[in-house]
């Protein structure tokens, strides 16, 4: 057997109300943190999520039946936040040629009008404007 997805058990505690963990390799496939960040999403779950959240110390199995025996049947599907990516990082580790923690330290540095300079200055072509006017060069 396979060892199980994360969202398997989410899946289970959510709509399936199977009980999947039936051994220590699903014992140990259970990763607490991101059932909870999963169902963390839901107006009625996000009561009983900060409940287990306060009792961290408790075996997967005991959090796993917790979220089993109280959520009640429902289908529980949410996109999950990003973050936002920030090409400014990427220009400032192109143009000093820095690593990425080198480019957040001089991010902090930088005031906007300098980021955006910097920009400018990274910009290599691509943009053709005579394509676009039906004129030829």
């Amino acid at each position: 057997m396979t060892k199980r997805n994360p969202f398997d058990f989410v899946k289970s505690v959510s709509y399936g109300k199977d009980d999947i963990m039936v051994d220590e390799v699903d014992e140990k496939a259970y990763v607490p943190f991101l059932t909870n960040k999963a169902l963390s999403y839901h107006e009625d779950a996000i009561h009983f999520v900060n409940e287990i959240n306060t009792r961290y110390d408790l075996e997967n199995r005991l959090q796993y039946t917790f979220f089993l025996n109280t959520l009640r049947k429902r289908q529980r599907f949410s996109k999950w936040d990003k973050p936002k990516e920030d090409d400014t990082i990427d220009v400032i580790k192109e143009y000093y040629g820095v690593s990425s923690e080198k480019a957040k330290e001089y991010a902090k540095l930088l005031t906007r009008e300098q980021c955006d300079e910097l920009k400018d200055r990274m910009k290599t072509g691509g943009n053709n404007n005579n394509a676009k006017s039906g004129r030829s060069s």
